[in-house]
């Protein structure tokens, strides 16, 4: 019987997303038999000596892969990006007080929504009359801001702060979960910052935040005991239950990370991906890419092509092709591919071929 040709599968999904095949070999490994204890990673005890170096370990080298100063804290914990909406100004923000945020898009509009529950918030910059198709120029901080808050890469939208405003004047606090450790940044200069795992860092479950310590305790907030980073500082993100697994392959993937150069490796292979990509759209006009080019994410490539059914062709070639995740947010349709860390640029040429052979065959 003739063996069946697996057709080579290129992962472009925005997150969950592409992770080191060693990675998913060590954890399935870890899966069946943790550190030949005779023990699943999944059935561990959390405060046992068999999981204890794996959260030392994940948040020593977070800290080391980010240059991090003894001021800074790195915890992991639950929710993801979306509790931390809420969780930065309960954390940060008075009653009273106010706080400035840039207005990006998806994602900077939730975690505007969320601020506003714990107190005032002023909208330093906005791009919503271009559809956020770019990033402000300028900046309007209200002096009394306790903190600017800033998405540096909006995933749905493709735009990335290329120029982080450091000197804004006031705290800076980042949502970065589709660009964290994926180019050198300096990362002391945050008061805060915080990063789902699953897109740069690790599978789903899991949620790192950074944290300069002499910012908290400030609000005169009453805060739930699972919400107060100060909590989770000083039990170490063992206050409760930690999603074992996922921290797990965070730090396989921080490992991964260190072993392949670091932040400043993977910095240079993303620049090279998305001058490949960028590239190729640019020159084809079948394809139309929104995102003003000094904006254009690094990470998230948004495009488009003017004719629906010619949309839909090309999406099912895609799928034919073995390119995964392509298609657009739902909320801005199009086309989406996304160059996390673990993405290979031998994917992202077997797309941008594709792309000429489409269009060429579109002409």
């Amino acid at each position: 019987m003739a063996e069946t040709l697996k057709t080579v599968v290129h992962n472009f999904n925005s997150g969950p997303s592409v992770l080191p095949k060693e990675v998913f070999e060590e954890a399935s490994r870890a899966i069946l038999d943790f550190n030949n204890s005779g023990l699943s990673i999944l059935e561990i005890g959390h405060r046992t000596t068999l999981f204890q170096p794996v959260m030392d370990e994940a948040r020593q080298l977070a800290k080391d892969l980010m240059s991090l100063d003894d001021d800074h804290e790195v915890l992991f914990l639950h929710g993801g990006a979306t509790t931390q909406f809420m969780q930065v100004p309960m954390n940060l923000l008075s009653q009273n007080g106010t706080a400035s945020y840039t207005e990006t898009g998806t994602w900077g509009v939730k975690a505007i929504k969320e601020a506003r529950l714990f107190g005032n918030v002023h909208i330093a910059g906005t791009t919503k009359e271009n559809n956020f198709t770019s990033i402000p120029d300028k900046l309007d901080i209200d002096p009394s801001s306790v903190y600017l808050h800033i998405t540096t890469n909006e995933t749905i939208a493709g735009t990335q702060w290329h120029h982080i405003p450091y000197d804004c004047g006031v705290p800076l606090v980042a949502d970065m979960s589709s660009d964290i450790l994926s180019r050198q940044i300096d990362f002391n200069r945050f008061a805060l910052l915080y990063a789902g795992a699953q897109k740069n860092m690790g599978a789903a479950g899991v949620n790192l935040v950074v944290v300069d310590k002499n910012i908290l305790g400030r609000s005169g907030r009453t805060i739930p005991t699972i919400l107060d980073y100060q909590v989770h500082i000083k039990e170490g993100s063992m206050l409760n239950t930690p999603p074992v697994f996922a921290v797990y392959v965070v730090l396989l993937t921080l490992r991964w990370l260190k072993k392949n150069g670091g932040i400043a490796a993977m910095e240079k292979l993303n620049q090279e991906k998305a001058s490949l990509l960028y590239g190729t759209l640019d020159s084809l006009p079948l394809f139309n890419t929104p995102v003003a080019k000094k904006d254009r994410s690094l990470m998230n490539a948004v495009f488009t092509i003017d004719d629906p059914q010619i949309e839909k062709e090309f999406l099912e070639l895609c799928k034919q092709e073995g390119m995964i995740g392509v298609k657009g947010h739902r909320s801005v349709g199009g086309f989406r591919v996304s160059m996390y860390n673990a993405l290979s640029i031998e994917s992202v040429r077997a797309i941008t071929d594709l792309m000429k052979d489409f269009a060429n065959r579109k002409l």
